[in-house]
């Protein structure tokens, strides 16, 4: 082990040997567990240790002796700097086997549960253009890359329009493409930047609060609907008429032309007004035979093709037969209670946003779907007997909720309630694997399929059916 001028130490020729939770690599110096950003098990490097601990230590890799057998070349020239895509270095193949990996071991060793062999991942259809939603931040004090830095040249171009680094909530990537979102996203970005350059139309400084354009939203529907949302930090409706009709006259197909007026500190607008300036304030996406409205605020799954996927899962595992009373958890803006409406009884979802629940109503009245019900209000409130009294007893559970999983008032309420079966989807299998301890006393594990919505990610969706005792 070195020792750096800073007094960092620094492992030599240290061996990453595997993949550790939350994407990050390890190995091992001395019997403790060294976790390695950026890197792949295979890769022989010398690492700066970054932080200290009784039983592990971080670093940051430092000069690469050898490259892993199973490495490949990113896609993006953006890797590594704008913080999305972390596992494009790694095979997809190799990624999925490391997620199955991730979910299996959480479900073992935090859900101590008896299990089933697990199924096979669900791959994505899509490895790259999945995502059908993104969110671009404007800067006036871009970040600059190394190179950038030490050119010696003078920079007098500092706008940028992209994503945030890393811990750095004043730093903006200026991407140049983004593999994330199908097009026309990248060519509407691209546009709106060069439009603004060009007419000195001030992107925003977030630590002085000055500049007019500060966010941009663009989502795009496998229906071929494309939304656009700009977030202004002053009401100019002569340049917002400027911008726009320059946007309009080159992508005249856009469906939903959007804009919000946000003079307040922080970026977030779910609590502004969102106006319609062209076209819809709303988009269409399509699943199977059902439509589903989205508006600018609306949640849903951003990869849509293989959020079909899982909702078919969910109704697989449910296995229906159309008799039965189903209660769906955490149901957003209701898109698994209409999608398993047609095959059951009568469906109640539960949402704590107000809003969603407006959309997942106006949802089944588009599909002319009339037997789902939809409350909004806390879970761990609503979710008890006399719900069931005035709704029906649930004979099936559908469960989707945050990354912090259940509270256990809800888990001890739905094994009051006894059901036949709960379909139980998390996108965090540590905190599945806790509730599922708390429900094994009367529930057991009869099928676990991993999902993967976020290729190049470390996340992964897993759908979890649980039969009573």
């Amino acid at each position: 082990m070195g020792r750096s001028a800073k007094s960092k130490p620094i492992l030599e020729r240290f061996e990453v040997t595997d993949m550790a939770a939350e994407g990050k690599s390890l190995g091992r110096f001395n019997d403790k567990v060294v976790f390695v950003t950026n890197t792949v098990p295979g890769d022989i490097v010398d690492v700066r240790v970054t932080r200290k601990r009784h039983s592990f230590m971080e670093g940051i890799p430092l000069r690469f002796h050898h490259y892993s057998d199973i490495r490949v070349k990113p896609f993006c020239e953006h890797f590594g700097v704008c913080g999305g895509c972390k596992w494009q270095s790694i095979p997809y193949s190799e990624q999925l086997k490391y997620k199955q990996r991730e979910v299996y071991n959480n479900l073992k060793r935090i859900g101590k549960v008896e299990l089933p062999e697990l199924e096979p991942v669900l791959a994505s259809p899509d490895e790259r253009h999945y995502r059908n939603k993104l969110e671009f931040t404007f800067s006036s004090s871009r970040w600059l890359s190394p190179e950038e830095m030490a050119s010696g040249e003078e920079i007098t171009e500092r706008s940028g329009l992209g994503f945030h680094i890393p811990t750095r909530f004043d730093k903006v990537v200026d991407i140049k493409e983004c593999h994330l979102q199908p097009e026309p996203s990248n060519a509407i970005r691209l546009a709106l930047r060069e439009f603004a350059l060009a007419n000195n139309i001030p992107f925003y400084d977030l630590r002085n609060r000055t500049g007019v354009l500060r966010t941009m939203m663009i989502r795009t529907a496998v229906s071929g609907e494309t939304m656009v949302v700009i977030v202004f930090a002053e009401d100019d409706a002569e340049l917002r008429k400027k911008i726009f009709d320059r946007l309009i006259e080159l992508f005249p197909r856009v469906t939903s032309w959007m804009y919000v007026i946000n003079t307040k500190a922080n970026d977030s607008f779910n609590d502004l007004e969102a106006h319609c300036y062209a076209g819809r304030d709303f988009i269409f996406e399509q699943m199977e035979d059902l439509k589903f409205k989205i508006g600018p605020k609306s949640f849903f799954q951003t990869n849509t093709k293989q959020a079909l996927n899982l909702y078919k899962l969910v109704r697989e595992f449910a296995g229906l037969t159309g008799n039965e009373t189903v209660y769906d958890l955490y149901t957003g803006t209701g898109t698994i209670a209409n999608f398993v409406a047609h095959s059951a009884k009568r469906v109640i979802g539960i949402e704590y946003v107000p809003e969603a629940i407006e959309d997942a109503r106006e949802n089944s009245r588009i599909n002319g779907i009339d037997n789902t019900v939809f409350l909004a209000g806390d879970m761990k409130d609503l979710l008890k007997p006399e719900l069931f009294t005035e709704f029906g007893h649930p004979d099936l559970i559908i469960t989707d909720p945050p990354r912090a999983g259940m509270h256990a008032d809800v888990v001890e309420t739905i094994m009051n309630a006894a059901p036949d079966k709960i379909v139980y989807v998390s996108c965090n299998s540590a905190t599945q694997a806790r509730d599922l301890n708390m429900l094994d006393i009367r529930y057991r594990v009869t099928r676990v399929r991993p999902v993967d919505m976020f290729p190049h990610t470390h996340h992964i969706e897993n759908i979890v059916l649980l039969e009573r005792r």
